[in-house]
């Protein structure tokens, strides 16, 4: 299974192949330029990455003037190889050329080591601190996300920490007077780093909010969304609204809003923090929750949903801590349950009545 630290830099090489593609059909100029320096900037993964690119493309450039390491030669041969198993990309594609004497190789040998030596230029150069994080408007936006059941931590370029629950995403752009992260889908909760003359917004569906130095969690769910303040404090807009007169709310630590489209001012409500953000440690707290609400947040994590086929159950309150990947633990808690019956079946796991088993209408 690919990490999602692959996934990331697999994402990167790309992004780092089409401005090599770029830059091969016509010279950049000097605004794609400035916009390939922003890139760069982001972080020494992508220097890595740009780097690693370039000289896989000049290498090939020398082999594909042999007819035996044409495109079409080595497409040829890949198109043979057993799918299914990852391996590195410079070892299947330099492998055809293993048995090729060391001198044909000097030239490419040179050429990565005069590569190399300027990557080390570039890292000293940022070690040194040259290279901070991009402030140019024109910079390309960075996407993290997760699969279902997937959590995901990304330390941003400004040091800033984000956590991607279950079937999130996220976009990431630094500007020079903002740094804006937009929340695709799902959940993300922020650890934000204070930066001077730079602000932290984030757009969530009809929300917008502004950091003012803190910790919180935003999570989008149906046609609004939910933001909770774990520290600090937090200011909270409506997202594209032309109506001037709207003003944003702040909330403190252990304060909780919702935002739709339609309902403006949204008022705060008081709640524990931690319960809200209990995911970070894959975990669930409810107390006094209906039945079917609970069903819901397991459903975020299950491969195998669980449906409440009694309608009267759907109302039953539901207190516990539970584990977001121990299914198990919670069909027990279920089945411990007085009148309550649980049927696993290949797809999916069934609460009913213990005296609706066997009968059609559960109503």
């Amino acid at each position: 299974m690919i990490s999602n630290e692959e996934k990331i830099r697999a994402a990167i090489a790309e992004q780092a192949g089409e401005w090599l593609v770029a830059n091969d059909e016509a010279p950049l100029n000097a605004r794609d330029s400035a916009d390939l320096a922003a890139w760069l900037r982001i972080s020494p993964v992508h220097v890595e990455e740009f780097l690693g690119v370039s000289v896989l493309a000049r290498d090939m450039r020398e082999l594909i003037a042999d007819p035996e390491f044409s495109i079409a030669s080595v497409v040829a041969r890949a198109r043979t190889e057993a799918a299914g198993t990852v391996r590195p990309l410079w070892p299947r594609v330099l492998a055809p050329v293993r048995d090729t004497s060391f001198r044909r190789w000097v030239p490419a040998i040179a050429s990565l080591a005069a590569v190399l030596l300027v990557g080390l230029g570039l890292f000293s150069v940022w070690n040194a601190g040259f290279f901070a994080p991009a402030r140019t408007p024109a910079q390309a936006a960075v996407r993290y996300q997760t699969r279902h059941g997937e959590q995901l931590s990304v330390r941003l370029a400004d040091n800033s920490l984000v956590h991607l629950n279950t079937d999130s995403a996220i976009s990431v752009r630094y500007g020079k007077s903002e740094r804006l992260v937009t929340l695709l889908s799902g959940e993300a909760d922020f650890e934000v780093t204070h930066e001077t003359g730079r602000v932290f917004r984030v757009l969530a569906g009809p929300a917008e909010l502004v950091d003012i130095g803190t910790k919180f969690d935003v999570r989008l769910e149906n046609e609004s969304t939910l933001v909770t303040v774990v520290e600090g404090r937090v200011a909270v807009g409506m997202h594209g609204s032309d109506d001037q007169t709207l003003r944003s709310v702040q909330l403190i630590a252990n304060q909780q809003i919702t935002v739709t489209g339609g309902d403006w001012p949204a008022t705060p409500a008081n709640v524990d923090a931690q319960h809200t953000t209990a995911w970070l440690h894959r975990q669930m707290v409810f107390d006094q929750e209906p039945l079917e609400r609970v069903a819901a947040e397991f459903n975020r994590y299950s491969s195998k949903p669980i449906e409440i086929v009694t309608p009267a159950l759907r109302n039953l309150q539901t207190s516990g801590v539970f584990a977001t990947d121990d299914t198990e633990a919670f069909i027990a808690f279920l089945r411990s349950l007085k009148g309550v019956r649980v049927e696993v079946t290949a797809t999916r796991i069934r609460v009913l009545r213990s005296t609706d088993v066997g009968r059609r209408d559960y109503t």
